[in-house]
């Protein structure tokens, strides 16, 4: 994933080039990172990577620019030449993980071969989509943005886009069943995010749990629902 500001200029001299610490996953430094010469980039897409990590854990409020830096293996200021400010970052984090969940959703409702699958084909498509990076969703849905300000909207921008697929997929669900109600339509939207959210949630606190394995849970979930109704 590249941003707008993305170039293949080479990194300038970084004074944390030389700074210890292997690989550690999301959790430490990320490999490669802190190298002279690394193209910009790829220093983005290091960036942004770790501050999904910081800005999903922790919420914008509470985020850190300088850990961050910390996670990449670059000083603070870097940060800010590249992304301008805190908010810019943000900014980027959600066009990154915005995109690439919606076009998720919408290749996984259009080739959806009924209605009662589905809500699973979605299920799975937002797991795999957040496989590596589980704590991006909170990027989305963050309760700590201030309402009204810039990061709020286009979190709410990206937001509104996924939720316009839902209003779609729960509508047409409803239809298959003869229920044209509107009303209906729009409580059965605010349900599936709201237990989409829960599932991720839960996902996040059992991180032995693979995508592949939260899909076929689902599976048997939906069935149980289904078979109870």
């Amino acid at each position: 994933m590249t941003t707008a500001r993305a170039s293949a200029a080479p990194d300038p001299a970084d004074p944390a080039a030389s700074a210890g610490g292997g690989a550690q996953g999301t959790q430490g430094r990320i490999r490669g990172a802190g190298t002279k010469g690394v193209p910009r980039a790829r220093r983005e897409e290091q960036i942004v990577a770790a501050a999904l990590e910081e800005f999903g854990r922790h919420g914008h409020a509470a985020a850190s620019m300088a850990a961050i830096a910390r996670r990449v293996g670059v000083t603070k200021p870097m940060l800010y030449t590249y992304f301008g400010s805190k908010d810019g970052l943000y900014a980027a984090c959600l066009e990154h993980i915005g995109h690439r969940l919606l076009a998720a959703i919408n290749a996984a409702t259009a080739s959806s071969p009924s209605g009662d699958r589905l809500p699973h084909a979605v299920l799975t498509a937002v797991f795999e989509t957040l496989e590596e990076q589980r704590h991006a969703w909170f990027v989305l849905y963050d309760r700590t943005l201030p309402p009204g300000s810039e990061p709020w909207r286009a979190a709410h921008r990206h937001r509104e886009a996924i939720d316009d697929v839902a209003a779609s997929g729960t509508a047409a669900l409803l239809r298959g069943r003869g229920n044209d109600d509107a009303l209906d339509a729009d409580a059965l939207k605010h349900v599936w995010t709201g237990t989409v959210s829960a599932l991720v949630g839960w996902w996040v606190s059992h991180p032995d749990l693979s995508a592949h394995d939260m899909s076929a849970r689902c599976a048997r979930l939906l069935a149980a629902v289904r078979d109870g109704a």
